[in-house]
């Protein structure tokens, strides 16, 4: 009988059967000691995925977009002013949010394809003399063009400019796959999801905020029911929550941070930098391209493959879907029809993802694209066998 063949999409991801099975528990009393006992060492455990040891960790039932907002609205007011790029689907949706909160946007545009435009920030931040600018965005990996984005560089803009804005990150497709270092880079506000990284079923926004977005709390008048900091924070103290947590996804989260305990950080990052490259050796030897611009740019936990002029990524994406059962990511916004992309995050091993590659090649050479079939898993290969044993060796 048939089963379900592994997703290559940015997120959701794969689920381990560990964790499903830890989802997979009878109702329990949210409001019993038992919970706090499992919930309060979660949230410290949590900060490791953010590389913080002085921000506090929050859960809320939702997804990154509600991240985005729980961010903002708990930090800012109505007419303050935030810096963001646009560079990709996610840096544009977490803009058009803010302007919904009565936020006033610098938006800056970029090049899909491109990552956070660093000094048109920092020109920005140095005109800004009046400190009005009160925020700044970075989409630290864009999910819909395959692109990773420096931080570091954006603190350093910051820091050189001497400006006190708040630094907000969306991680959701980074945290728990990449490197990320909030107390290294100075981020205040830093977002993740539960489908991504971490493995589960969507539903729960991660964000952990630094001593100086909590206090920028006190003094938000940005209008907030259901994604309140102060109340999660105190009920949280608690053990508790200010309304029903979800039990089961919380109880995953909890397995999941076990399993990324287990295998180590470390090896986790770089078992995704091994895969993605394996990946993109793979793209080289279909002779096609990927959207990000320069290999400093390449993500490691998707790559947005950009399909020959005159073919269209939807129809391939769906191909690969209908007649193989596979799930590739289709092209968003600026790039729709234009790429396709290869999640290859969470719970992703080298085997698995040349199965993705050789059902892509299977449905490129079905619509008589311009690749030679087994090139591009050839060449993964060549590179997975070659470095089975390196990568854990530089780790170690």
């Amino acid at each position: 009988m048939p089963t379900q063949n592994p997703v290559f999409i940015p997120g959701p991801t794969n689920i381990p059967d560990r964790l499903r099975h830890a989802m997979d528990m009878q109702s329990i009393d949210h409001r019993a000691p038992d919970f706090e006992r499992h919930f309060v060492p979660l949230l410290q455990s949590l900060k490791s995925i953010f590389g913080t040891s002085v921000g506090e960790v929050f859960l809320f039932p939702s997804t990154g977009t509600g991240g985005w907002e729980a961010a903002v609205t708990n930090t800012l007011s109505p007419g303050d002013e935030v810096l963001a790029g646009r560079y990709g689907m996610f840096s544009h949706r977490w803009i058009e949010l803010c302007r919904r909160q009565d936020l006033y946007v610098h938006a800056v545009e970029a090049d899909w394809g491109e990552g956070v435009p660093v000094a048109e920030y920092e020109r920005i931040l140095a005109a800004d003399t009046e400190h009005r600018i009160k925020a700044v965005l970075v989409c630290h990996n864009e999910t819909a063009t395959g692109v990773t984005s420096d931080v570091g560089a954006v603190r350093k803009a910051l820091d050189q400019t001497h400006h006190p804005a708040m630094l907000f990150v969306d991680g959701v497709s980074s945290i728990a796959s990449i490197d990320f270092r909030m107390d290294e880079w100075g981020v205040d506000v830093a977002v993740t999801g539960s489908q991504k990284g971490l493995m589960l079923t969507p539903g729960l926004a991660v964000l952990a905020f630094s001593p100086k977005a909590l206090e920028a709390c006190h003094a938000s008048r940005c209008t907030r029911a259901y994604f309140d900091m102060r109340a999660m924070r105190e009920a949280n103290r608690a053990g508790s929550f200010p309304y029903t947590p979800p039990v089961g996804l919380i109880r995953g989260l909890a397995e999941s941070m076990s399993m990324l305990k287990d295998e180590g950080l470390p090896q986790v990052f770089a078992r995704h930098r091994r895969i993605a490259e394996g990946v993109r050796r793979a793209v080289d030897a279909w002779g096609l391209s990927l959207c990000a611009k320069r290999p400093e740019l390449y993500s490691n936990t998707v790559s947005a493959v950009q399909v020959p002029r005159g073919y269209d990524s939807g129809l391939l994406v769906r191909h690969a879907y209908e007649h193989y059962g596979v799930s590739f990511g289709g092209g968003l916004g600026d790039v729709a029809g234009k790429v396709f992309r290869i999640g290859h995050l969470g719970d992703m091993t080298d085997v698995m993802a040349l199965s993705g590659l050789a059902a892509a090649e299977m449905a490129m050479a079905n619509l008589d694209y311009p690749i030679e079939m087994g090139s591009g898993v050839a060449a993964a290969q060549a590179y997975y066998s070659a470095t089975r044993n390196r990568w854990k060796q530089e780790v170690a």
